[in-house]
């Protein structure tokens, strides 16, 4: 079973959030942006992936179609080892991260979905068995910078079913009056998206110990900087969750080896697929590290994410950016009901993009 095609389609989904859209990479982000990737076989199957978008899906986009579609047709579909190993040595020289590693990522998603398709299985069949009938969602605010919505969106969230909410805000001011609106029953996580030096990471993680975060998210710039997240961790007296910047399964080890992190968070579509997802997972049991992986999408590196945390034997609580979606590219399985998440069970991912919003919100540019 032969590639005979890899394409790819740019979706914006309209969204409210219950504040003014936020700034992303220096600019508004008025939709939620999806860059999907389509393979098809000579066997007539066709698979579906998701590659980071973002802000930066036009250059994922141009990776894919320039770069690494040309060198993907003809291969073998169902040597998703072999043929990512072999795509990844010949790339990286353009980089280690990136938009040609996020193509690849958006590859290796459809290529098991793919083999899921062919075998008749869901992925989770795949990847050993499903260990977890549900999945528990956590609500990931976007950021306000405004204490009044943090709080109204959280006890929102919480009052949607919602037992465990992600602030993305900086100041202990918003981190009180969410845990104030939503009560000490609610976990509570604030990621801070890598803003601070040491020393006022340890200040903020000092000040945060009284309202019992679950664990406060890349609080150190540079990212990579694992020497001083583990500082923070050591001496900031509350758990420490990193991963969505990591490149690679070494960077794990690396970040392990330090002591970084009481939770790893690779992300599906950033990391290499479903192939370094698994590895990662593995790699964490075996360390005695959380995995708890980045999911604020939409598409099929949600669906896959589900996947890969359903095969684990340790229920893994799944991200679920609260957002409010007009329209939905993989139906309901990004709809939590009552804070818990279904995984489907139809082969592969189990669900394709809808055509029809595929065409009404499709991207051009």
């Amino acid at each position: 079973m032969n590639i005979t095609r890899v394409s790819t389609f740019a979706l914006g989904l309209p969204y409210e959030m219950g504040g003014p859209k936020p700034q992303f990479a220096g600019r508004t982000r008025e939709v939620l942006d999806l860059l999907l990737v389509r393979v098809d076989t000579d066997a007539g199957i066709t698979g579906w992936g998701e590659a980071f978008g973002y802000a930066v899906w036009p250059s994922t986009r141009t990776a894919i179609d320039k770069v690494i579609a040309p060198l993907a047709v003809g291969r073998d579909a169902g040597d998703i080892a072999g043929l990512m190993l072999d795509l990844q040595k010949k790339f990286h020289l353009i980089g280690r991260t990136g938009p040609v590693v996020y193509g690849l990522s958006g590859l290796d998603i459809a290529l098991w979905d793919i083999a899921g398709k062919a075998a008749g299985k869901p992925l989770y069949e795949l990847l050993g068995g499903r260990q977890q009938a549900t999945l528990p969602a956590y609500a990931s605010l976007l950021r306000y910078g405004n204490v009044e919505l943090v709080a109204k969106n959280a006890a929102a969230a919480a009052r949607d079913g919602y037992r465990s909410i992600k602030l993305h805000e900086i100041t202990i001011e918003a981190l009180a009056a969410a845990r104030a609106a939503v009560g000490p029953d609610v976990a509570l996580t604030m990621d801070t998206n890598c803003p601070w030096t040491v020393e006022q990471a340890l200040d903020v993680a000092r000040r945060s110990r009284e309202y019992d975060l679950t664990w406060l998210e890349e609080p150190i710039w540079p990212p990579e900087d694992y020497a001083a997240l583990a500082r923070v961790r050591r001496d900031g007296g509350v758990p420490i969750a990193a991963g969505e910047n990591a490149i690679s399964l070494l960077d794990f080890e690396r970040m392990f080896d330090a002591g970084a992190v009481d939770y790893a968070q690779p992300s599906v579509t950033k990391i290499g697929g479903v192939t370094e997802l698994m590895k990662i997972a593995q790699l964490c049991a075996a360390r005695g590290v959380r995995f708890q992986p980045h999911s604020p999408y939409f598409g099929p590196g949600f669906l896959a994410t589900l996947h890969v945390c359903a095969a684990l034997p340790e229920s893994t609580w799944i991200e679920r950016s609260y957002a409010q979606l007009q329209a939905s590219a993989v139906g309901p399985w990004v709809t939590p009901i009552a804070g818990e998440l279904r995984v489907p069970d139809g082969p592969g991912l189990g669900c394709d993009p809808d055509p029809e919003v595929l065409e009404r919100h499709r991207m051009a540019a």
